[in-house]
């Protein structure tokens, strides 16, 4: 599995979970496995730490002001134990190795703690890093924004002014790349990246090799007509935000956008380097791959694992647990960008659009549980970014109407994949909506429809 898609999988058989589910299986009632609901989320929040919360309002997060937002009020402390328990507990169940979750409520920290392992005997650390997958997206939507606001592109323009080769470049749009509604396919969809992914995981594949395999699979919609998970989209993207700028989209993504933000530890690597201190991760992904059969032991070290198939080179990251709970701020609160341009990213203007289509395994129609901005994920009244691969699975989220982010990191145990290799749990995703659901039970994290 690779990164969680816009849809809410069954229990995974591929190798990307492409990356958007907020809870895991709906028909999995192993301890929190299933869907979390409002009343779940705040029982166990409040049996745990004894904590009251504050009433929300129930206007949706984007039609309400920010001067509006309203912070909550229960004391710091409660609410600290209380989502450290709601974490444990999960993990418990779910055969996490390793959770690190902050929480910030109106720019003020609640809680910073790591739980678990990193390696056997070598505990997890709040500073730790790890990869952020399609948190990345956040930040080259970001840019594409920034470039608007200096009037330098619009969204509309046309991706043929600066990739004139690539089919339907003169009907595809910036916008549309952003969204995800370009139609060109998703290359992890293909089965050769799979397969050639499965059997050298260390390989560095370059953004010609992953859009050629994009471009090989059969093309099912046409530019604006639907809506797909598509890391081709992004990697495209990326190769015209740096044709736009004139720079390498790492250099264009570090003064335009990470700098701002104030991310200190958010750094792009050319190779599967990862800065100290790292948390390893471990996977059962590769069983079927290699042919070892269920019964057989199998979990190996995923940590360095080249990361290189996952997106736009120059925005493949490494982080920590403090960048994702402040990128969840920035983006929730537009703090780098116009306010038009803000709310173009943070908008549900793809509310209802889109539809299933065979030869399209992510195509879907976008609802209040899932629909899409500009490189967001928009999940009820939250903001959000969840990728999940490689071992690694992590969630940076803020939910506007109450100021509160929430950044959970997470690794998997051997007990957390099934006899296949495939993820038995999004335990990152359901701690994420545990905690949110806790914090804010007026607006609870949906579950996503199935």
């Amino acid at each position: 599995m690779i990164l969680e898609s816009g849809r809410q999988p069954a229990p995974a058989t591929s190798i990307v979970e492409p990356e958007e589910d907020v809870v895991s299986d709906p028909h999995d009632d192993r301890g929190l496995g299933g869907p979390v609901t409002r009343r779940e989320a705040v029982r166990l929040g409040l049996a745990l730490a004894g904590g009251t919360l504050a009433t929300a309002s129930t206007r949706p997060a984007f039609a309400t002001s920010l001067r509006q937002a309203t912070p909550m009020t229960v004391p710091p402390g409660d609410r600290a134990e209380a989502i450290v328990a709601i974490a444990r507990d999960i993990m418990e169940k779910q055969d996490v190795k390793a959770v690190i979750v902050r929480v910030t409520i109106d720019g003020q920290e609640v809680v910073t703690e790591a739980l678990g392992e990193s390696m056997t005997g070598v505990p997890a650390t709040t500073d730790m890093h790890f990869r952020n997958g399609a948190v990345a997206f956040f930040y080259v939507a970001t840019l594409l924004l920034r470039l608007v606001d200096q009037n330098v592109v619009t969204l509309d323009d046309p991706l043929d002014t600066w990739l004139p080769d690539l089919p339907d470049a003169d009907q595809v749009t910036l916008r549309m790349l952003a969204n995800l509604t370009a139609g060109y396919p998703d290359y992890v969809q293909n089965p050769k990246l799979s397969q050639e992914l499965y059997e050298n995981p260390f390989r560095q594949w370059t953004p010609q090799e992953l859009i050629a395999i994009g471009l090989s699979t059969p093309r099912v919609f046409a530019p604006g007509t639907n809506w797909d998970y598509s890391h081709t989209d992004y990697v495209i993207l990326g190769l015209a935000l740096e044709k736009i700028t004139g720079q390498p989209l790492d250099v264009a993504l570090q003064e335009q956008v990470l700098d701002p933000m104030g991310l200190r530890n958010t750094v792009a690597w050319s190779t599967p380097q990862i800065s100290e201190p790292v948390l390893h991760a471990f996977s059962s992904e590769r069983r079927q791959a290699l042919g070892i059969p269920s019964g057989t032991r199998f979990y190996e070290e995923s940590t360095y694992w080249s990361p290189s198939w996952t997106f736009a080179q120059g925005a493949i990251q490494t982080s920590d647990i403090a960048d994702l709970t402040t990128t969840a701020e920035a983006v929730g609160e537009g703090t780098v960008l116009s306010p038009a341009s803000h709310q173009a990213q943070i908008a549900p203007d793809l509310l209802g659009f889109g539809s299933p289509l065979k030869g399209c395994p992510a195509c879907h129609t976008l609802d209040e549980s899932y629909t899409y901005g500009l490189g967001a994920v928009l999940s009820g009244d939250w903001i959000l970014q969840n990728p999940l691969f490689a071992g690694y699975g992590a969630v940076s989220g803020y939910l506007p109407a109450q100021k509160i982010a929430v950044a959970v990191a997470t690794t998997y145990g051997e007990g957390a994949f099934d006899d296949e290799g495939n993820y038995k749990y999004s335990s990152h995703s359901n701690i994420f909506a545990a905690i949110g659901t806790y914090l804010a039970p007026d607006h609870p994290v949906p579950t996503p429809k199935t």
